[in-house]
């Protein structure tokens, strides 16, 4: 009986312990601890702070805060101790959020800034604590919200009651799909524009359109952003194909290794672990990106102020006045490109060469001969944009008012050396071609939908062989050692 009591003791014991885990590892109900009413965001931050200093401390030190990092993902900038993000840096989507003198446009452009009232290009205090954003990383209730002007909370959406401040910031915990995709959905200035298979419609995917964060109950496993992009001290890892800083890297094998290691159980495991010194996990298993609804595949900014009869393609807009011409595309097979863990990036005031061929925006680095590069699969997005004459470096410009309004790409192109960061204006300008590749890390297949072999080989068109550096299909002609061989073989003919 002793003995008896003895386990029956160790076992309720060990139900408490357990049930003491389950508490620490739950998130804490704050309805105890925070109450409003808020007039304004920094008011919520304000009670944040009160037990979350060291956490505020820490998100200031993030590029989600800072937008800027340095350049250790760009080839050949790698030691440099200059700061380079979303503030100082150029693209072919909306280019910059520097504008003009005033920065007006830069309001729209923060309202995905993780904090409060940088609503001017100078006008921000990065060292103030009240400025973080808690709420919209961690708001889980409460409908949160931020103006589409004035980097505050949406406080017309309070007004009409579709939006509770107080329930948002007593709900807060662990980020979800959501709280992540209220950015990183709407990259580029709208829902599924920037990214490569990274849209809103991953809120209700099944485990076709992406098997990590499709519900269990469609087959998915239910994942958060941060269970691949791990996180510490409030810095996320992953490594943007158009940025220039990177804090960590987020991998498959990160994962999917040693127990847990890929083809275990196939037939052809043997033939498919070859591939995988030269071919990314991403290359097979994402064929198509962009499954739940399109996503922009063109940009020309030199249509602004035409009069083009727009058009729908996928129920998306093909023209707008202010914005220029578009193109879509759904269940979009990628281009592929060898990527060593570098990017070429078009900087701020690099000079055009030639300007009868595409800017490259931003590209991964390596080719055939490089034993660290993988193939990857990338969304290739084309444009067009204002090219400074004279100067022959991309033109800032600003967008609200002058262009978007009055079309004026002259009055556009003089306020926007006048911003900060603005680059000083000859007065002529042309128009030239730009590209970027975007590379496409979401939506991944499930096993079943993966590429097969004659889709690439045999016959099979998804891969440009030459322009990967191969004389034609490995299976024919030998892997990437077979062809480096055979072109030094060939120079030493010569």
């Amino acid at each position: 009986m002793r003995g008896l009591r003895g386990v029956k003791g160790m076992v309720v014991m060990a139900a408490v312990l357990v049930l003491v885990s389950l508490q620490a590892f739950a998130a804490t109900d704050h309805s105890e601890f925070v109450k409003g009413p808020f007039k304004d965001g920094q008011s919520v931050t304000k009670v944040c702070l009160e037990c979350h200093e060291k956490q505020a401390e820490e998100v200031m030190k993030t590029t989600h805060f800072t937008w800027a990092g340095t350049p250790n993902h760009i080839k050949g900038m790698e030691k440099s101790t200059k700061t380079y993000g979303k503030k100082n840096m150029i693209n072919n989507f909306c280019t910059t959020p520097f504008n003009g003198p005033d920065g007006v446009v830069h309001e729209s452009c923060n309202k995905c800034h993780a904090g409060y009232g940088w609503t001017r290009t100078n006008n921000f205090d990065f060292t103030d604590k009240t400025k973080v954003d808690c709420l919209v990383c961690h708001a889980l209730k409460g409908n949160y919200d931020r103006a589409a002007v004035g980097c505050e909370v949406n406080m017309s959406a309070i007004l009409k009651g579709s939006m509770n401040l107080e329930l948002a910031a007593q709900s807060v915990g662990k980020p979800n799909l959501i709280n992540c995709g209220y950015c990183h959905f709407y990259g580029g200035g709208g829902d599924a524009v920037k990214h490569a298979g990274l849209d809103s419609t991953l809120l209700y995917a099944d485990k076709k359109q992406d098997v990590h964060m499709a519900k269990k109950v469609k087959g998915g496993q239910e994942m958060m952003c941060q269970d691949c992009h791990k996180t510490k001290e409030h810095r996320i890892a992953g490594a943007s194909s158009q940025m220039a800083h990177y804090d960590a890297r987020v991998t498959c094998e990160d994962c999917h290794s040693g127990a847990k290691a890929p083809h275990q159980k196939s037939k052809n495991k043997n033939i498919l672990n070859k591939h995988l010194a030269s071919v990314a996990c991403q290359t097979c298993h994402i064929p198509v990106f962009a499954k739940g609804q399109a996503t922009k595949m063109m940009w020309n900014w030199s249509d602004v102020g035409k009069d083009i009869k727009p058009e729908e393609e996928f129920d998306k807009e093909t023209f707008a006045k202010h914005k220029g011409t578009f193109k879509w595309g759904m269940n979009v097979v990628p281009v592929y490109a060898w990527y060593n863990g570098k990017i070429d990036r078009y900087m701020l005031g690099d000079k055009i060469k030639d300007p009868s061929k595409p800017v490259i925006m931003t590209k991964p680095v390596g080719d055939i001969k490089d034993k660290t590069a993988k193939i990857y699969p990338y969304k290739y997005f084309t444009g067009t944009q204002p090219m400074d004459s004279k100067f022959k470096y991309l033109s800032t410009f600003q967008q609200y008012k002058e262009l978007w309004v009055n079309f004026d790409w002259q009055k556009a192109l003089v306020n926007g050396a006048k911003s900060t960061e603005g680059l000083p204006y000859s007065g002529k300008y042309q128009f030239v071609k730009t590209v970027s590749y975007i590379s496409a890390q979401h939506e991944v297949s499930p096993k079943e939908d993966a590429l097969q072999c004659g889709e690439c080989h045999m016959g099979g068109t998804r891969m440009n062989w030459a322009a990967l550096g191969y004389k034609g299909d490995p299976m024919q002609y030998g892997g990437r050692t077979a062809a480096v061989a055979a072109k030094k073989s060939l120079k030493k003919k010569k």
